[in-house]
């Protein structure tokens, strides 16, 4: 796997690649952009879910936060579309960022264990006063994936980087089968 160092100066330099592709535009409801109230949060196992809530505003999210001491990976819904889940990633940064903005777009893999591998394209963002990193998976079919993570045990993500190695992130899936059945109930509930 490797050390979590070399992985963040990797982080680092993707904020210097320019935008690889056209553009990719899709209006998400951005759950990191402000701080939310942490309702409802249920540890399962290496997992957790929860609901996300901002005034009317209602998400509900089930993260895995043990893999790495400062990268996180969550599967996200909002109430009144809970069909339309999410995949996202997001790495500490050493400082807040100065400005929101879609840093690039790499294209991207994701296999759980030994499963077909899903290729995808992720969008790395930066927001405004927070010292988060985010990769925003866009997926043909995030209903195959959720189901293929709530049974399996690790979740691997890998981005192209042009000329250099590509970088690897692995996930636990342990408890992720009900932190995902729990979000999703959640969302619907709210609906």
């Amino acid at each position: 796997m490797g050390l979590i160092m070399p992985l963040i100066s990797r982080f680092h330099s993707a904020l210097a690649y320019p935008a690889l592709g056209a553009a990719l535009v899709l209006s998400l409801p951005s759950a990191h952009a402000v701080s939310f109230n942490v309702e409802d949060d249920q540890t399962h196992d290496h997992w957790q879910s929860m609901a996300l809530t901002l005034g009317n505003e209602r998400h509900f999210r089930a993260v895995e936060a043990h893999s790495y001491s400062d990268a996180t990976l969550s599967v996200n819904a909002t109430q009144g579309v809970c069909d339309l889940p999410w995949l996202e990633m997001r790495v500490e940064l050493e400082a807040a960022q100065g400005e929101s903005r879609a840093v690039n777009q790499v294209p991207a893999r994701l296999r759980v264990d030994e499963r077909e591998r899903i290729h995808s394209v992720a969008e790395f963002i930066t927001e405004r006063g927070n010292n988060g990193f985010y990769a925003h998976f866009y997926l043909n079919d995030i209903d195959q994936l959720i189901a293929d993570m709530s049974v399996g045990e690790q979740v691997f993500l890998g981005f192209d980087q042009g000329d250099e190695d590509p970088w690897y992130m692995i996930f636990s899936l342990e408890g992720a089968g009900e932190a995902l059945a729990r979000m999703q109930r959640l969302c619907r509930d709210a609906s």
